[in-house]
């Protein structure tokens, strides 16, 4: 702890102690449990109770900056970690990508199946990225937006069906919901949409059974390896996951294997992301036999394509990170829209110009998404307050960094973690008015209330506004930002517009509350959330929903 404070101390920020590293596996493994029973107590934790919890950044907010300034730093005793909230810097952070490396020791338990994207060093990060990017295309897009309507449309009639008894759970359906689309688009593997509340189960045994399990129990996977899952006399449920990960180990196999069957035939193959792994894997075996034979004359060069290990490892990860963010993120906006049903009104009036036609299948991708500018909006805000990174680690190299915050200049010590506060700054009182008010439409620049407009006019008129730049990055920034951003958004406009366009997603209150009361309860859960990988709510079932037709 001293050696880590008077490096720190060398950049004249503000410093803050905490006696415990909240990165360290067993501090992470322990400290829910631990915070359950310290909670208890009748003690002040203070800075030991502020920052040593997972996820503490989205209960700080931007409230530590506003204490300590644009950077400060937490001294712990295995790491120092610096925090900056000013945008100018951030951005230098992030465009200088050989200065401020992404630290691959943090998300090397993401490597379950093999290395991957996330893990991948400054140098070989271009090569995977190239690979994923591909199928990530404009041309993807229609696929996304009509996958999306088709499994929105069948997720309305199942919430129909429940009546007044409400949505079973809508945190599962939407996580159901964003996993088909990712399956069919990304691997082509198409499912019926079924809901929570419905009886039975039609995929078991399926790439999505195996998939949805070893999503659901992913943190426990990347503690436990899943060999090890296959050992006899472990607990059932233990045995269970451990089948379910080598399931879709096999599934994955056979993807690859159909798709190079394809390809070998002359075919143009499916066009899916499984596509350019089994070109990339044929690049990565042709530079291996050039690589064998140059060898000997001192002529071998980087690796090129993917291997077998990373193709898995990279599929792995963007079934995480592309089926639960966005599932996390349409949760959150149902339990938002519930409680602000003047906002869900205020998207329909959208919908009902720019979607004459009912009937979404007639929905043209094309044609409607640049236009549905307040869904989106619904998206941007909801990422604004609730990301499911909240925080960008980075680290400098083996040389100290110079970095200007405002007009002043640090120098950070080689080998210092350095966080661009990403919710501190989406949260700021600097750069956004009522920071903390969920407000959809500041981001939607409108003509004045009396300009004489009809609606269709006025909507016309709308344009989506631009935050200053480095103040809002929920997908990351600069040379190393998401390449799934794009389908993100294709995915929740289409969802909200199918949902919203003729139904309202309502509370349904407990007994003897009033709706006021209710729609204040739904907001209440939405900041009652902690961090595994991502942002979540503890308890979003403790609201029950359901959709009316309007």
């Amino acid at each position: 702890m001293e050696i880590n404070h008077r490096r720190a101390s060398s950049m004249r920020i503000p410093l803050v102690r905490l006696p415990v590293d909240p990165m360290n596996i067993f501090w992470l493994i322990v400290e829910p449990s631990l915070w359950r029973i310290l909670d208890h107590l009748p003690i002040n934790w203070g800075v030991f109770g502020r920052y040593s919890r997972r996820g503490w950044h989205f209960h700080d907010k931007a409230e530590s900056h506003l204490r300590y300034g644009p950077v400060w730093a937490l001294v712990t005793p295995c790491a120092v970690y610096v925090y900056v909230a000013d945008p100018n810097a951030i951005q230098d952070i992030f465009n200088r990508r050989e200065d401020f490396l992404r630290p691959s020791e943090f998300y090397k338990p993401l490597e379950v199946y093999g290395p991957c994207i996330s893990t991948a060093s400054w140098a070989e990060w271009p090569r995977h990225r190239k690979i994923l990017a591909t199928p990530f295309n404009e041309s993807v897009m229609k696929f996304v937006w009509n996958e999306s309507l088709s499994q929105t449309r069948e997720m309305v009639d199942a919430w129909m069906s429940c009546a007044e008894a409400g949505i079973q759970s809508f945190t599962k359906d939407t996580r159901t919901l964003s996993l088909n689309v990712l399956a069919a688009t990304g691997f082509r593997r198409s499912y019926p949409f079924r809901s929570s509340g419905q009886k039975g189960s039609h995929e078991a045994g399926t790439y999505r059974d195996a998939l949805q399990t070893v999503l659901d129990n992913a943190i426990f996977l990347m503690l436990v390896p899943p060999r090890l899952l296959q050992l006899p006399l472990l607990p059932r449920s233990w045995a269970r996951i451990g089948k379910a990960a080598a399931d879709f180990k096999r599934y994955m196999i056979r993807m690859l294997d159909e798709e190079s069957a394809l390809l070998s035939h002359g075919k143009p193959g499916t066009g899916s992301l499984m596509t350019s792994f089994v070109r990339a894997l044929d690049i990565h075996q042709k530079d291996q036999i050039f690589n064998m034979k140059t060898s000997n004359s001192g002529g071998q060069s980087r690796s090129k394509g993917l291997s077998i290990d990373e193709i898995f490892g990279n599929i792995f990860v963007i079934n995480f990170a592309g089926h639960d963010t966005t599932a996390n993120t349409l949760a959150f906006s149902m339990l938002l829209l519930a409680a602000n049903p003047q906002v869900q009104s205020w998207v329909a009036e959208e919908l009902h110009v720019v979607t004459p036609h009912e009937d979404s299948e007639e929905w043209d991708y094309n044609v409607l998404f640049s236009d549905l500018k307040r869904c989106r909006a619904v998206l941007l805000e909801t990422l604004r307050l609730y990301p499911p990174i909240m925080a960008l680690p980075k680290s400098t190299s083996h040389h100290s960094q110079t970095l200007h915050i405002g007009e002043s200049t640090i120098t950070i010590p080689p080998q210092t973690v350095v966080m661009p506060s990403l919710l501190t700054v989406q949260t700021h009182p600097k750069y956004w008015p009522d920071p903390l008010l969920w407000q959809p439409s500041r981001w939607i620049s409108s003509p004045a209330p009396h300009s004489g407009l009809d609606i269709s006019a006025r909507l016309r008129a709308e344009s989506m506004i631009t935050p200053a730049q480095s103040t809002y990055f929920p997908w990351s920034d600069g040379p190393q930002n998401c390449p799934g951003a794009k389908f993100a958004q294709v995915e929740f406009v289409a969802v909200l517009a199918a949902l919203l366009r003729d139904h309202r997603i309502v509370v349904v209150p407990e007994a003897n509350e009033s709706i006021e009361k209710a729609r204040k309860r739904a907001l209440a859960t939405t900041e009652d959330c902690d961090m595994e990988l991502l942002l979540r709510m503890r308890n979003a079932e403790r609201v029950r929903l359901v959709l009316r037709r309007e």
